[in-house]
């Protein structure tokens, strides 16, 4: 079957709509990356990356122990993706249009794939996952193997029963900064280091902004469906107002992290994406709208999660980009 690299970045960037047909036609990285909701594990990587600069700036950063956490990272994260679809369908929470089949191809409700098949894109990706991670526990020893199994134990229980029980949010947070970035640099360094868990937590705010965006997004869905969401439970206005204030927290951290002399000032430069900030903030003062506006994006039925990751994605790159040359100043 003929590769389609246009094909890998379209997936890298959005999570793209293909009819049966489509995806009948398409290679088998193609088929992977959309299954796996490929767009959103930038945000994976990110925390990779970050652990790595964390390890720069304290000149104990190894490559091959740093690429081989970053790729285990993303493989688990791909793991739990395909077995969220897995679970939600056959807990029949993807039926009847809902959310999750609105924005992009759910593989087993639009009959992509097989439960058999989708559990194999699973169980390989996941056993990749946990090959490297064994891997990293030879290496490192230590606390890397408690690390890998809570990650196992948030890949195989986030869909259910945290999601259902409104530990969903806390889990991501728990897992994008701490687990992520703490855990990654403690792999790559073999120290433990409170401040990286706490300089882990602007990003990992913005990647459970994500989530909580996605929640209210489906709010009416799952409250229907008793899916207790964060969201759900305290309710849809007060959710709005708890996200916008995770997206000033992730500021105001660096900057407590900057007048404690963990960081230098270099890393005020995440200001710049208040820019993206200032655009986004208005569409919280309102419910989500009823009908996709006119000059929204492709991304709808996705409102405040489309926001959530924009914020994120830009927070995020001004956040690693500075991280780069606060670690140069560090070394120098």
């Amino acid at each position: 079957m003929k590769l389609n690299p246009s094909m890998w970045l379209k997936a890298l960037r959005i999570i793209p709509h293909v009819t049966k047909e489509e995806w009948q036609a398409l290679d088998i990285i193609s088929r992977w990356l959309i299954a796996t909701r490929a767009a959103v594990l930038i945000m994976t990587f990110l925390s990779g990356a970050f652990a790595g600069i964390f390890a720069l700036r304290v000149g104990q950063f190894q490559f091959w122990p740093w690429l081989f956490v970053t790729l285990g990272l993303v493989l688990a994260h791909a793991t739990n993706n395909i077995l969220n679809d897995y679970t939600d369908y056959v807990r029949g929470v993807d039926q009847d249009n809902y959310y999750r089949a609105q924005y992009g191809p759910q593989p087993l409700v639009h009959g992509l794939l097989t439960k058999r098949q989708l559990f194999a894109y699973a169980a390989v990706t996941g056993v990749v996952a946990l090959a490297i991670g064994l891997g990293l526990i030879i290496f490192r020893g230590g606390h890397t193997f408690i690390l890998m199994a809570l990650g196992i134990v948030f890949v195989l229980f986030y869909t259910w029963p945290l999601k259902y029980i409104a530990l969903g949010e806390l889990t991501v947070l728990i897992v994008w900064g701490p687990l992520m970035i703490g855990g990654g640099y403690y792999v790559i360094t073999g120290a433990w280091d409170w401040n990286v868990v706490i300089a882990s937590l602007p990003y990992a705010l913005g990647v459970t902004g994500v989530i909580f965006g996605k929640h209210i997004d489906k709010y009416e869905a799952d409250k229907a469906r008793r899916i207790h969401t964060f969201p759900v439970v305290i309710g849809e206005k007060p959710a709005r107002f708890i996200l916008v204030g995770m997206l000033i927290l992730q500021y105001l951290l660096v900057i407590y992290l900057v007048i404690t002399g963990f960081f230098s000032p270099v890393m005020l430069a995440v200001v710049l994406a208040l820019t993206t900030f200032w655009r986004i903030w208005p569409m919280f003062k309102a419910p989500k709208p009823a009908e996709k506006p006119a000059d929204f994006p492709e991304v709808w039925p996705n409102y405040f999660v489309a926001a959530a990751f924009l914020h994120n994605r830009n927070f995020g790159i001004v956040f690693l980009l500075a991280l780069i040359v606060d670690a140069i100043l560090k070394l120098i």
